[in-house]
């Protein structure tokens, strides 16, 4: 099982209004980014901040609308051929969001790794146009390489691992971490910001080079 972390917390100055309800061909950001983090997750951490309980309930009202128009059909066909009984989405509410953007990953890397998951799938909510193909070869490649490990189930589950898409060499989202090293952003204090977590405690980073755009388009304006 995989869990995606959404993050979503931000005051969305830039762009003017809550970049999770800004609309792009008809759907919200927050809802694409759950929806394509579904491709391979089971379930997917939305963490909220800035005006949080409205931005939840028009999220919540969005998918009754899509439910009810048979537009998550398709969704959940392809949970069932990654594995997944059904999809899920759990709100986590980060009080501290105007600490930046690290006090979110690291708030729901412990709600994501608290499902026991194999993997953790993190994407900000401003990059929807990264697709559904790059999450599932990004989640691919993850799977690959704990299938390749040799070390013990305890060494397996302090392994502290990373994948990073690249488009033509500048690194992007969504992330694919460990849950150990998912384990060691979360408690470091120490951290600029996510990258930084990353360099520190990661032993290991890969490289996925992708000919996707959406992972290095940061959508902050309008």
């Amino acid at each position: 099982m995989k869990v995606g972390v959404l993050l979503s917390a931000g005051a969305s100055t830039r762009m003017g209004s809550a970049k999770a309800l800004v609309k792009l061909k008809g759907e919200s950001f927050a809802a694409a980014g759950i929806r394509t983090l579904w491709s391979v997750c089971d379930s997917v951490i939305v963490v909220l901040g800035h005006d949080a309980k409205r931005i939840q309930k028009s999220i919540e009202a969005e998918f009754v609308k899509l439910v009810e128009s048979g537009k998550l059909h398709r969704d959940i066909q392809g949970a069932h051929k990654h594995g997944a009984e059904g999809l899920e989405v759990h709100f986590v509410t980060n009080r501290a969001w105007k600490k930046g953007m690290y006090s979110s990953v690291r708030l729901g890397l412990v709600g994501a790794v608290s499902l026991k998951p194999e993997s953790v799938v993190v994407l900000p909510v401003d990059h929807p146009n990264v697709k559904v193909n790059t999450v599932r070869a990004l989640g691919a490649g993850m799977d690959a390489a704990l299938g390749a490990y040799k070390g013990s189930r305890a060494d397996k589950k302090r392994f502290a691992y990373a994948i990073v898409p690249r488009y033509r060499g500048e690194r992007g989202h969504p992330l694919v971490l460990t849950p150990g090293l998912a384990l060691a952003i979360a408690g470091d204090r120490g951290a600029a910001h996510l990258a930084d977590a990353v360099r520190r405690n990661a032993r290991l980073v890969g490289y996925l080079d992708v000919a996707d755009k959406g992972v290095v388009r940061n959508r902050n304006t309008r």
